[in-house]
């Protein structure tokens, strides 16, 4: 076994080079590690998207327009509703009727979802089918 001791006469010089050689190799592995895992990860399921088209709403005589302001009132082809129960046995209503019409939607920009929610609620359970929901175009 050979081991290096100084003499003490100055012969050591400091060696200030940076060693790159440990640097190359965690860069190589990192590269291959992405090299296999990118190819993983893009992989995705193959699904033909819907082509979007903006037709304007055809309003049948028959449907119902129901709007909700901000403050939470329901207002049945212009026609204030008093209470909850007005509004589930107007719903219950038209449910009877052969073709069942279109609930159409119009809330307030600035009104909470809560009272649009439940208006969708109460249409679930008065048995509605067909609800949609109106906005306004940008422009």
């Amino acid at each position: 076994m050979g081991m290096n001791i100084s003499s003490g006469d100055g012969d050591d010089q400091l060696n200030s080079t940076i060693n790159t050689t440990p640097l190359v190799d965690v860069m190589l592995v990192m590269l291959i590690i992405f090299l296999i895992t990118i190819p993983v990860v893009i992989k995705t399921v193959p699904v033909e998207l819907p082509n979007v088209s903006n037709t304007p709403t055809i309003t049948k005589p028959e449907n119902i327009v129901i709007a909700v302001t901000k403050e939470g009132e329901y207002y049945w082809n212009d026609s204030r509703l008093s209470d909850k129960a007005a509004l589930l046995a107007q719903l219950k209503t038209i449910t009877m009727m052969k073709p069942q019409p279109e609930v159409h939607i119009r809330g307030d920009l600035n009104g909470r979802y809560e009272h649009v929610g439940r208006l969708v609620l109460y249409c679930q359970r008065a048995g509605i089918s067909k609800i949609g929901f109106i906005t306004e175009p940008t422009r």
